[in-house]
C-alpha cells in the first residue's frame, strides 16, 4: 500500500508576506502565523548575508545565528523570488556536501 502524497502549502509567487506551511500540520500552520511580522526581516538578513558571501543552508544558520528551521524557509523564500541562486558548487557541512546559495544583485534581476 502506498502513502498518499502530502505537499506543502506555499503562497503565491511574489507573496512572501505568507510563509509556507504544511497543509496537514496544525503546528506547521500556527509556526507560520507566528512568523509573519519577523519574516521579511529575516529573509533580508539572509539576502544580505547572501550579497556578502556565498554560503550553505549551514553556514546562513551559523552566520546569522538563526535556527536552521527559520534560516532554510527563509532560504526557500529568497530562492522562489528569483533573488538567490544555487551556484553549483557543494561544501561539506555535518560531514555532506551541501549546496552553496548567491545572492542575485537587486539590479540584475
Amino acid at each position: 500500500m502506498s502513502m498518499p502524497r502530502i505537499s506543502a502549502v506555499t503562497p503565491t509567487q511574489g507573496d512572501l508576506f505568507s510563509p509556507p506551511f504544511q497543509a496537514h500540520s496544525e503546528t506547521s500552520r500556527a509556526a507560520a502565523e507566528a512568523i509573519k511580522p519577523t519574516a521579511q526581516t529575516q529573509r533580508e538578513r539572509v539576502y544580505a548575508l547572501l550579497r556578502s558571501r556565498d554560503a550553505t543552508d549551514e553556514e546562513i544558520a551559523s552566520f546569522l545565528n538563526m535556527n536552521p528551521s527559520t534560516a532554510r524557509p527563509r532560504r526557500i523564500e529568497l530562492q522562489k523570488d528569483g533573488r538567490i541562486i544555487q551556484i553549483g558548487t557543494k561544501r561539506t557541512t555535518s560531514g555532506r556536501l551541501a549546496a552553496v546559495w548567491h545572492a542575485i544583485p537587486e539590479r540584475a534581476r
